[in-house]
């Protein structure tokens, strides 16, 4: 595998579409516009520790989102010490994967079916009533676009699996920020994750925030990078990991002179 170029259109379309996204989640913040996609990201939280406790070998009771965008995963067993830290750099890794998954028609299909067969699954996990109506929502509000992108009008499903992934994303590293770091409380993950680690002084709260946001900030910055790289031209006839293992990005701007990235 040579080098992968940038930026063709297609990338720069990426890049623009990722700006305005990044920009309208800003501006519109705390606003009701974007208070489904709150209690979107809440849910996202939630089933990273489900996730996260079923891997380790434990069980999940319960899986709950509330009108407050806030939630609860009540389970038993499993690894503490991992099930603590996957919510919130669950909601970042997750928006990870939405945007490295948004550059393709099959990807983002594929990305949008994971999502509803997530949302449909943890409804068989006590849900409350406010996360039994989100998730119907959001299954059938994603449904609708994966039809409209494969029978009807296409690109469409790109737009909104990339828009997933920048509010995921974003949303993580503004939630650690207010929660873990600007202010804390004994119900935190990062407390529990503090109280796991013997109440070590050199793993307090705020410092387990600051951790779990440079964390949540490389995941974004790593999705827009695969995202890139897959994108290219050079990389329509290869395989995921031959593209990015065995690949060079050489961002070729005019008129600049920029170093090689080797992979």
């Amino acid at each position: 595998m040579g080098e992968a170029s940038c930026c063709d259109e297609p990338q720069y379309a990426f890049i623009f579409l990722y700006i305005v996204y990044f920009v309208l989640v800003l501006v519109t913040w705390g606003s009701v516009m974007v208070y489904p996609l709150r209690l979107l990201a809440t849910f996202v939280h939630e089933m990273s520790h489900a996730m996260a406790c079923w891997l380790t070998g434990g069980e999940v009771h319960a899986i709950e989102v509330y009108e407050n965008a806030g939630g609860v995963t009540k389970y038993a067993g499993g690894c503490r010490c991992i099930i603590a830290p996957a919510g919130y750099l669950g909601e970042a890794f997750w928006g990870m994967v939405f945007v490295v998954l948004s550059g393709g028609r099959k990807t983002a299909t594929f990305a949008a079916s994971g999502l509803v067969l997530a949302l449909l699954i943890s409804l068989c996990y006590s849900p409350n009533r406010t996360m039994v109506y989100l998730n119907l929502c959001y299954a059938v509000f994603t449904l609708a676009f994966i039809f409209v992108e494969w029978f009807a009008f296409t690109p469409i499903l790109a737009f909104v699996t990339l828009l997933y992934g920048v509010f995921l994303g974003t949303y993580a590293v503004a939630d650690i920020f207010s929660h873990l770091i600007m202010h804390t409380s004994r119900r935190s993950d990062a407390y529990h994750m503090y109280q796991e680690t013997g109440r070590c002084a050199c793993c307090q709260p705020k410092c387990i925030g600051v951790q779990w946001m440079i964390w949540a900030i490389l995941f974004q910055l790593t999705g827009i990078w695969f995202a890139l790289i897959l994108m290219s031209e050079e990389c329509q006839n290869s395989g995921w990991f031959e593209c990015i293992f065995h690949s060079k990005f050489d961002l070729d701007f005019p008129n600049i002179d920029w170093p090689e990235w080797n992979f």
